[in-house]
């Protein structure tokens, strides 16, 4: 119960954690210091990707830009229509990690050779989601979709 209560702590912090922050301004410093650690650091084409997963509980993944010069280019939540769109079957696993950072779930389906991964989202303006891509054997996009999330509707 205490680390559900955190976590659901750090999701409502997140928008004054935002606010506090300005892109070309602050820097990788103010971003730990508001974020903490993140999940995973990406080499980008304009500097390093900081992942911060609010997922499985959250419905936002974000990824922060620290450009060359040390300074946040850009934050963005990822988990948008726009970058659902850009998942194709064929896309590698690591690319997908890349543009909405780590799944809410991964569910094996060995009988079929498959694995799904899930993403919990908010569809605006408050419809709950899940993006599911599932993979093959060789790590790579098959299909992919969103339905509603099931998990959030009262009983």
């Amino acid at each position: 119960m205490g680390l559900l209560a955190m976590i659901l702590g750090l999701t409502a912090c997140d928008p004054q954690r935002i606010s506090e922050l300005e892109e070309g301004v602050s820097t990788e410093a103010d971003v730990r210091a508001r974020f903490g650690e993140p999940e995973n650091i990406w080499d980008g084409p304009v500097g390093r990707v900081f992942e911060y997963n609010r997922q499985p509980q959250g419905q936002k993944n974000y990824m922060i830009t620290i450009g060359p010069d040390g300074k946040m280019a850009a934050l963005r939540q990822v988990l948008t229509p726009e970058n659902f769109a850009r998942v194709q079957p064929g896309m590698a696993a690591e690319s997908l990690r890349r543009l909405l950072g780590k799944p809410a779930r991964r569910t094996p389906y060995p009988l079929k050779n498959e694995t799904e991964w899930e993403w919990r989202w908010m569809q605006p303006p408050n419809s709950p989601m899940v993006f599911t891509a599932v993979l093959n054997a060789d790590q790579r996009v098959e299909r992919s979709g969103s339905s509603p999330d099931r998990g959030t509707e009262a009983n």
